[in-house]
């Protein structure tokens, strides 16, 4: 049976390396736009390299896990289903009132056969950023990892807990 393990939340100061939501179709019309535009200018030249850009570029932004967000009563929680990282390859840090969720997979085969030989290597690495919003207690979050699965718990401070208050509209 796996053991759950607590991944250090650690703090900086320093501004996050993305800083903007994650906007993939943006990226994706931006690499269309280029394709067009090469279009008109020598793409019959050269046609697979805006082809291997556009590749490239879309790979480099689906790799970002999809995560799930709950809030509860006394807490946030952010899960991210992580297939094949370890614990060691995930970095969980807070960074100017935003989480940050970084990690990076390296996987290496090679088979050896009397008439084949077979190598393969796969690396990717992927970053997420999350803005916080008001009322977490930052000293109090906790990330663990079991399963392949992430979860952060992000708890709410004891005002944030409190319900909310019912104003009553009179006439003027």
């Amino acid at each position: 049976m796996a053991t759950e393990t607590k991944l250090p939340v650690t703090k900086t100061s320093a501004a996050p390396a993305t800083g903007e939501a994650w906007q993939p179709f943006q990226a994706l019309r931006n690499e269309i736009d280029q394709i067009f535009d090469d279009f008109g200018n020598g793409f019959w030249k050269r046609p697979f390299r805006s082809l291997a850009r556009l590749e490239r570029d879309l790979s480099r932004n689906f790799n970002a896990p999809a995560v799930d967000i709950a809030e509860s009563e006394k807490a946030y929680e952010i899960t991210a289903e992580l297939p094949g990282l370890d614990e060691k390859n995930i970095d969980v840090k807070l960074v100017n009132g935003g989480l940050t969720i970084r990690g990076e997979k390296k996987e290496e085969t090679e088979e050896k056969k009397k008439d084949y030989y077979v190598s393969e290597r796969r690396y990717g690495s992927f970053e997420r950023y999350f803005a916080l919003p008001e009322g977490v207690n930052a000293d109090k979050i906790e990330a663990t990892f079991k399963n392949g699965v992430l979860k952060v718990v992000l708890p709410k401070t004891e005002e944030a807990q409190k319900p909310a208050k019912t104003i009553d509209v009179k006439a003027a």
